[in-house]
């Protein structure tokens, strides 16, 4: 039970690292595009930049944080849960 435990621990720890990581990461990758939209559709304008960029980040910290739990969270909890199942019962 205490190895059960450990793993848990341990394994959610690792999975919020990575959810951090991948988290911050695709941030800055939509962070680019929308500067770099701004940029080829707006050449010499640069005052509405930041406000077009804030709002494109807004909407997408909606969706990512979704799509995020279930790739670093949940799938993979529930692989290794099946996992143990199969292993010990089947």
């Amino acid at each position: 039970m205490v190895a059960l435990l450990r793993l848990g621990v341990f394994g959610l720890v690792i999975l919020t690292v990575i959810y951090w990581i991948m988290r911050l990461y695709l941030r800055s990758l939509r962070r680019e595009d929308l500067e770099n939209d701004w940029d080829r559709e707006h050449p010499q304008d640069r005052v509405g930049r930041d406000a077009f960029v804030e709002q494109g980040m807004a909407d997408y910290a909606k969706s990512l944080r979704v799509k995020l739990v279930w790739l670093v969270y949940i799938i993979p909890v529930t692989v290794v849960g099946v996992l143990i199942y199969l292993v010990n019962y089947a």
